[in-house]
């Protein structure tokens, strides 16, 4: 393969975002006794957030929404929905969270084994919408932030997935091209699709083994599957 530079979406394709989310939504849970307020069960809440937490993601990610109202707003409409109308405490939730979850350390199967694998013969970077000071603490609490040369966020770029911009962005900053660079990712829209459109071959990591009629130039359900690629 001609390629020489490696581009790895954070969120869900290395850092376990749904686990790690729920761990730290659990502690918030029994922290403001929300059993007590009216939500009966933990499953019922964090199915709700999580809910509510991906259309404020894809709002922010298309422009429609701005980063406050996204790390806001998702927990006071999540207690709306259980009856709860407390600005205050979900101002507070939202504190919490957003000091807490990035401090959790889960990484998706084989994360580490391919990380040290493809170190060995690509210069590594992340491409994420994730805001800064939390990926970079992140990457730190896991213990992968030393594989990567540069951690690309769309507030440093000026500019979110899928647009071309980032992806631009990305391949200046690492003083590569796109015939030498690949994008690995777990969604098709904002990872996979963004990619193509700026002309960079990309990995879906389709975990979830979602049907799709896309054309793209790698598909993996794993990613220990990265080493009969790269």
């Amino acid at each position: 393969m001609q390629y020489k530079h490696i581009f790895f979406d954070l969120d869900h394709t290395l850092w376990d975002a749904n686990a790690n989310s729920a761990e730290a939504l659990k502690e918030l849970f029994h922290k403001h006794k929300l059993q007590d307020k009216g939500i009966s069960s933990f499953n019922e809440f964090v199915s709700k957030y999580n809910e509510i937490n991906q259309e404020f993601w894809d709002n922010y990610a298309k422009g429609h929404i701005s980063k406050q109202t996204l790390r806001y707003k998702r927990f006071l409409l999540t207690l709306q929905h259980f009856n709860i109308k407390n600005y205050d405490l979900s101002y507070s939730l939202s504190e919490d969270y957003i000091a807490l979850a990035p401090t959790k350390s889960g990484l998706q199967p084989h994360t580490l084994e391919i990380l040290r694998y493809l170190a060995a013969k690509y210069t590594l970077h992340i491409i994420t919408n994730g805001f800064e000071d939390a990926q970079y603490s992140k990457l730190k609490s896991s213990g992968i932030d030393g594989y990567f040369r540069h951690i690309i966020t769309a507030e440093k770029a000026g500019s979110k997935k899928p647009a071309e911009g980032i992806f631009e962005y990305s391949i200046k900053l690492a003083k590569t091209n796109v015939q030498e660079s690949i994008m690995i990712g777990d969604n098709l829209e904002v990872d996979i699709l963004g990619a193509r459109s700026a002309g960079i071959d990309q990995v879906y990591y389709n975990i979830n083994n979602l049907a799709h009629t896309e054309m793209i130039s790698f598909e993996i359900r794993s990613l220990i599957e990265l080493k009969e690629i790269l």
